[in-house]
């Protein structure tokens, strides 16, 4: 099948990638990377999180984030909004898309928002409504849909109907996530394939964590079912509180490279993501996650 001439990459590092760094990241920190990354030409950056401190502590100077960023004309700054109360804070800080989540898995549900995947759709949906009317957009991330650490095996059926679900939202995206990064290429085809059977496949993207080094191929496997928007972490950051053992989101600059390599345009600049990812690898004095991110470095240090 013929592959996208361009694609949407949206940089998840500021908010899934820092939010499970046990140590503070500073807010100057922080506002650094998402400038950085800014700059380096992403079209979308989820900047912040408007949850409880009580829940996630990394996440929460995000007032103060959004305040103090230098906001580049053409990028949306995305903020997860669990509820009215993030939701407030969201329009108070001035994002432009607020992000709702939900499970393909019950099990994951009950253990990550203690409920059901339906009370999870009732919840979000004042949410998706005042931000419509506030004028944001609304994304939908749709978690565990290959795979659940609680569950096991997720049906694809389960995927598209909480895909469905958060149609009927008013989701303008819809983020297919996998979550533990156990999908695999083939896997990942039946699912999109499943999917944009209802829902047009330029409101999905593929959101992959690296755990089995499967992120790549799986988001290869997405590009020849036509999707055109995909996550990334700069530096590899990232993972999940509630799934043990899940590595960081696939890597932007390993994405950026497959993408170049494929001739398709992402609009960002690869060695500027590069250099972001040696700052924040450096700020939180880590491993750089990312084998391209390294190999540049290590060719320009040559």
């Amino acid at each position: 099948m013929k592959l996208p001439r361009k694609v949407k990459l949206v940089e998840v590092g500021p908010r899934d990638g820092l939010q499970n760094e046990k140590q503070f990241v500073s807010t100057a920190v922080k506002v650094e990377l998402i400038n950085r990354l800014s700059a380096a030409g992403f079209p979308n950056v989820e900047a912040a999180s408007f949850v409880s401190p009580k829940w996630v502590p990394q996440m929460a100077d995000g007032s103060d984030v959004m305040q103090a960023i230098h906001r580049r004309r053409g990028t949306i700054y995305s903020a997860l909004t669990p509820n009215m109360k993030g939701l407030e804070a969201a329009l108070a800080a001035r994002v432009d898309e607020v992000v709702i989540f939900g499970a393909a898995s019950e099990a994951f549900s009950r253990k990550n928002i203690n409920c059901s995947i339906a009370e999870s759709m009732e919840r979000f949906r004042p949410v998706a409504r005042a931000a419509k009317d506030a004028g944001l957009r609304v994304r939908g991330a749709l978690s565990c849909a290959f795979g659940c650490p609680y569950q096991g095996d997720v049906p694809v059926a389960s995927v598209v109907s909480v895909a469905q679900m958060f149609d009927e939202l008013g989701c303008d995206e819809i983020d297919i996530a996998d979550t533990i990064g156990v999908g695999t290429a083939a896997q990942v085809g039946t699912v999109f394939d499943a999917v944009t059977r209802v829902i047009d496949g330029s409101r999905l993207s593929g959101h992959f964590h690296d755990t089995y080094g499967q992120a790549l191929a799986n988001i290869l496997a997405a590009l020849e079912t036509g999707i055109t928007i995909f996550h990334a972490s700069v530096a590899g950051l990232g993972g999940c509180p509630y799934a043990k053992g899940a590595t960081g989101n696939v890597a932007t600059e390993d994405v950026l490279y497959l993408l170049d390599g494929l001739g398709i345009e992402t609009g960002v600049d690869l060695a500027a993501v590069v250099a972001a990812g040696d700052f924040i690898s450096t700020a939180l004095d880590r491993p750089n996650g990312s084998r391209a991110g390294k190999a540049l470095l290590a060719k320009a240090a040559a």
